[in-house]
């Protein structure tokens, strides 16, 4: 899988953890940034993430920030991204299965990294369910996108 992975300085420990972790189980990662823990502006990686995965460029991304709010509200900004910020493996699960997200934020201050990388691996092997109710309800939120 085509994985696009970016941070603020909040998060970079956790983001490298990350990244060795899905290249070594065979994904191709693309680090957006930050490159180290000097302060950045996290809607500038959240986007630059973000469109990695609009563009098709990635199949998914993952972004993190000290609580994961910040870069997740600047990845939903930008067209056609539906992210997920996600504290357990259940909410993983679920953004995939219910809301199908194309983009999973987490935040390092919040929880741990193995919790972490447990988060990925949920989010990463669960597909969207196809229900009919949560295709109809993904529609009608795609369709305020293009309100706009």
């Amino acid at each position: 899988m085509k994985i696009a992975i970016g941070c603020d300085h909040g998060a970079f420990e956790y983001k490298e953890e990350i990244r060795n972790m899905l290249e070594s189980e065979g994904h191709i990662v693309t680090d957006c940034g930050c490159y180290s823990s000097e302060a950045v502006d996290y809607p500038d990686i959240a986007v630059k993430t973000a469109n990695m995965v609009v563009s098709g460029e990635a199949d998914t991304g993952i972004v993190m920030c000290g609580t994961g709010i910040g870069i997740s509200m600047a990845a939903n900004k930008v067209k056609g991204i539906r992210c997920g910020l996600c504290t357990d493996t259940t909410m993983a699960r679920l953004t995939r299965e219910h809301n199908d997200a194309n983009m999973l934020a987490m935040g390092a201050r919040i929880i741990g990294i193995e919790l972490a990388k447990d988060i990925v691996h949920a989010y990463l092997s669960t597909p969207f369910s196809n229900g009919e109710r949560h295709v109809k309800r993904i529609e009608k939120l795609m369709a305020e996108e293009k309100a706009d």
